[in-house]
């Protein structure tokens, strides 16, 4: 099976969005223990969850380390417009370009996830 998972739930949006973040990881750890391919991308105002989340107090620290491997990364173009990029970079998660969409640096493309046979769910 290979799941690709869009996490693009907004931090500063409170429990809901946290509950969204931590299903999102629940889901990779659960598809990656079971042998799965699996991969994460961060969208959107997700784009600021790297920098949150990788803080060892944060409550989703523990599962965002156990699926650290399965993270592609996140949109550069959304983490420039979410005020992001920074963080990102220091947390030491890639910026992925694949989609050069004007205006932009280029952000995550989800189209070549569907085009390799992923199952696409967002969080």
């Amino acid at each position: 099976m290979k799941t690709a998972i869009a996490i693009m739930s907004d931090p500063k949006a409170g429990d809901e969005a946290l509950g969204r973040l931590f299903n999102g990881l629940a889901t990779a750890y659960e598809s990656k223990n079971s042998g799965d391919d699996v991969t994460v991308a961060f969208l959107g105002a997700g784009s600021r969850w790297p920098e949150i989340v990788s803080k060892k107090d944060h409550p989703a620290h523990g599962l965002f380390e156990a699926v650290q491997s399965s993270i592609a990364g996140v949109s550069c173009g959304c983490a420039d417009v979410f005020g992001a990029s920074d963080g990102v970079k220091a947390c030491g998660v890639d910026l992925l370009t694949d989609n050069p969409i004007p205006g932009t640096s280029g952000v995550v493309s989800l189209r070549k996830y569907v085009n390799e046979g992923y199952t696409v769910l967002s969080f």
